[in-house]
């Protein structure tokens, strides 16, 4: 079978393309990427020559179509299932589940006020009440993650998963908008900020000259 392709959109903003792209480079497993950039007039054609869902990332496999970043994860523990993208403990690979979800569905206040923004100079951000109780959610996640499975690497769960790279575009957030966060948070952003994967996606982020408005607080 041809190796996958991963249909994405800006690198610099698009926290939902960054979550596969990373555990696809995390996990080693070859693939092209595609981007098909934000705001243009041709976006959602573009896009739904693919998925008829009209949004990235895509993930095509041969005959295979699967949208939406959480189903990519899904997608690539079955199709390479050595690779280990949820970890092997039942109890963490539940947990890990969890917090996906979780991330994925919620955080409302924190996406809207910090959008993902890579090329932004660190600067702090008016907090409000909401985004702060996310703060203090997301720091609450990591710290249980780590405390109960963290033994044996610098990851949530030790290894690299794709709890790790649901998280990714959360550790970018915190260092773009400067965000006190504790030690042990500062730790784990740090693991996160200094692999391979995130600094190839953020060299290349950097390099685009596109600009989505919404998405530059200042």
């Amino acid at each position: 079978m041809a190796k996958p392709i991963l249909y994405i959109g800006n690198r610099n903003y698009s926290s939902w393309s960054l979550r596969p792209a990373m555990m696809l480079a995390m996990a080693g497993i070859d693939h092209e990427q595609k981007l098909i950039p934000f705001g243009q007039p041709k976006f959602g054609r573009a896009v739904r020559r693919i998925s008829a869902a009209g949004q990235v990332p895509v993930l095509v496999h041969g005959q295979m179509t699967v949208w939406d970043s959480l189903a990519i994860m899904e997608y690539l523990a079955e199709a390479w299932p050595d690779r280990l993208i949820w970890p092997r403990p039942r109890a963490a690979r539940a947990m890990a589940r969890s917090i996906c979800a979780e991330m994925h569905a919620g955080f409302r206040a924190l996406r809207a006020a910090l959008p993902m923004n890579l090329r932004r100079p660190v600067k702090r951000v008016p907090m409000t009440d909401q985004i702060t109780a996310d703060i203090a959610r997301i720091e609450a996640i990591w710290k249980a993650a780590r405390t109960a499975h963290g033994r044996g690497g610098p990851f949530l769960f030790g290894k690299f998963s794709a709890a790790d790279a649901y998280f990714t575009p959360v550790a970018t957030r915190f260092e773009t908008y400067d965000v006190k966060v504790s030690r042990q948070s500062r730790d784990y952003m740090n693991a996160i900020l200094a692999t391979p994967a995130f600094l190839d996606w953020q060299a290349a982020a950097l390099t685009e000259t596109w600009i989505v408005p919404e998405d530059e607080v200042d």
